[in-house]
């Protein structure tokens, strides 16, 4: 008897779940939900079965006649939760009756003034990475895949849409002010793929397969950002094969929304930063879409395994630009990868385990070491085995790879085996254990490292700039010298960047010193009004900057982007700036938190209190 996942309870000895049955009833104004779930086992069992909890009232266990079924709900464990241990004879098949907690680390619960019509309230979930046990007791592993139904009872004029197909709405047997909407699953998915969100939904087709949904105030902007999302979909298939769940519809989430996205099989969840009015989001949407069938299709074992979903997505999202956008775009994509992956490894330099692919996770909350790494490192060793053995030979690959573990979890030393099964040779080609098992960037992967023109002018207008910021200590002036030739780089960036697009801005910004002369920061934000920017990654770049420089004038933007934005790829580089920063923006920080918190979804929360637990040390 041995744990199958170093963050569940779930015991190699028992029976996996195969089914769920949920009955749910949201209420708004406690914040709870009450529910039934009833759990079909693989096969029949006697003795105890473990399940995984956290914060659930447990109110009883019983079989399919309604006798009881003798429990025990053991003290909570501080990343896994409480081990429910239920009692079986002889059964395949059991429910529990649970209520959740009003803090449930998967649920967030607005207010009608949180929302962005503010006329209803709103739920939505986030199950990723061991969160579904917060709504649920489960075997909270991805090792667990399960089918199953749900019937969600919310009031009357609320909407729900879920990870599911919907089935129908039916009036309650309790009160005509609340209604029944019945959804199904039937392909098997990980737990952390269940995914619920109700509130004032609408929605509007964009093609045959997808649907976007939104508050009525976002619709018709959502639907026009991924109006390509049919084209995208074929993008997929030629690369991958068939697309397995039927519908590809997008909900816009609120903007508390902790992530980008959240590949939730058949109803994606995006974060409204991506709506730009460019379409310049539309890379998430992409990876999403990817996600159907690396991650969803076939699913890392456990979260030591996270490259096996992060790594192969972000490859085949940039497939996906390439083919739709061609290389030199594609090359501004991998650039800002390789900028991303570089700055990770740095945040870790003291903890380099995490800078693995294949991770010991043992005692350590996923959460806490959630990273670009999987995603980074992941595509571009990728991207290092195509150049070694050919697309055209990596492509059939891939393919046969996702045929071989449709709809299975597997591990990273699977995929080894099944790798080298395919290109015997490749081990004499490419550093496979630098890749997977050490820390850092390999030896070789300089091979990967992306190239273009259009990439080496901004690189070198970044280099210029940090050459002008490495020499000005003080403030610069109209003079001559190092104000001259400010001045003169500034008029050279800005005739150089009026044909850029978002991509282009980001690499600029991305690659310049975090810190940098306030008058320098002045003179860019003048000239190019980066705080104001409709596109957050340009805004969050320069706001980044502003708030490790201590750039009061961006002080009260950054503490905007805070309170509007709840997506933690933003949250952290602006309040991990300002920690590092000047006293004052210490305590911008600080204040800002204090206010915004209750606008963040509980992950968040976690993690931005864990940022200032660090600085006071």
């Amino acid at each position: 008897m041995a744990p199958i996942d170093p963050h569940s309870f779930t015991d190699s000895a028992h029976p996996l779940t195969k089914h769920i049955d949920l009955d749910l009833f949201l209420d708004f104004d406690t914040k709870i939900i009450t529910g039934t779930a009833t759990l079909t086992l693989e096969k029949q069992y006697s003795g105890e079965l473990y399940l995984d909890t956290r914060d659930l009232a447990i109110e009883k266990t019983f079989d399919a006649a309604g006798k009881p079924l003798q429990f025990v709900l053991e003290a909570p464990h501080p990343i896994k939760g409480s081990l429910l241990r239920v009692f079986l004879h002889d059964h395949a098949s059991f429910s529990v009756s649970f209520k959740t907690s009003p803090s449930a680390s998967a649920v967030q619960w607005l207010d009608p003034l949180q929302t962005a019509s503010g006329r209803l309230p709103y739920v939505f979930t986030q199950c990723q990475a061991i969160h579904a046990r917060s709504i649920f007791p489960c075997q909270d592993t991805p090792a667990a895949r399960i089918t199953y139904s749900a019937n969600i009872n919310v009031p009357r004029d609320i909407r729900v849409v879920m990870s599911a197909a919907h089935v129908e709405i039916s009036e309650t047997h309790i009160s005509d002010s609340r209604t029944v909407e019945k959804f199904v699953m039937e392909q098997p998915i990980p737990p952390y793929l269940f995914a619920l969100a109700a509130g004032d939904i609408v929605y509007e087709e964009v093609g045959p397969r997808t649907r976007v949904y939104a508050e009525p105030p976002v619709v018709k902007a959502a639907a026009h950002e991924f109006a390509g999302a049919e084209e995208m979909v074929k993008q997929a298939e030629a690369l991958f094969g068939p697309y397995d769940w039927e519908r590809f519809d997008l909900l816009v989430m609120p903007p508390s929304f902790p992530y980008g996205g959240m590949e939730n099989p058949r109803m994606v969840f995006l974060t409204p930063t991506v709506i730009a009015g460019d379409r310049s989001g539309v890379g998430v949407v992409a990876h999403e879409l990817a996600h159907s069938w690396t991650g969803n299709l076939i699913t890392n074992a456990s979260a030591d395994d996270f490259w096996l979903n992060e790594g192969f997505t972000t490859y085949a999202e940039r497939r996906i630009v390439e083919a739709l956008d061609g290389k030199e775009r594609l090359a501004l994509h991998l650039a800002i990868g390789w900028n991303g992956l570089q700055e990770e490894i740095q945040r870790f330099n003291d903890r380099p385990e995490f800078t693995k692919l294949k991770t010991n996770q043992e005692d350590v909350d996923p959460d806490d070491v959630y990273s670009r790494i999987p995603y980074e490192k992941g595509s571009f060793f990728l991207r290092r085995l195509e150049i070694a053995v050919g697309r055209p030979q990596f492509d059939g690959f891939l393919k046969k790879y996702i045929e071989t573990f449709r709809f299975k979890s597997i591990n990273t030393e699977t995929f080894l085996s099944f790798l080298t099964a395919e290109f015997p040779y490749l081990e004499q080609q490419v550093d496979l254990e630098s890749w997977i098992y050490k820390t850092g960037i390999p030896p070789d992967a300089d091979v990967v490292k992306p190239k273009s023109q259009i990439l080496e002018k901004i690189l070198e207008l970044a280099e210029e700039f940090q050459a002008h910021s490495s020499i000005v200590t003080g403030s610069v002036d109209d003079g001559i010298g190092v104000g001259a030739n400010w001045h003169h780089f500034l008029n050279t960036l800005k005739q150089d960047s009026q044909s850029w697009q978002a991509q282009e801005w980001q690499i600029f910004l991305e690659t310049l010193p975090k810190k940098i002369n306030v008058k320098l920061a002045d003179d860019l934000e003048n000239l190019f009004n980066f705080s104001i920017s409709t596109n957050w990654e340009i805004k969050i770049a320069f706001l980044t900057i502003a708030a490790n420089s201590g750039y009061q004038k961006c002080f009260p933007a950054i503490e905007s982007a805070l309170h509007t934005v709840g997506r933690m790829k933003y949250l952290k580089p602006l309040y991990s700036g300002l920690l590092d920063s000047t006293p004052e923006a210490k305590e911008l920080a600080k204040h800002v938190f204090a206010q915004a918190k209750g606008k963040y979804h509980p992950i968040a929360q976690t993690v931005i209190q864990g940022l200032l637990k660090k600085s006071n040390h």
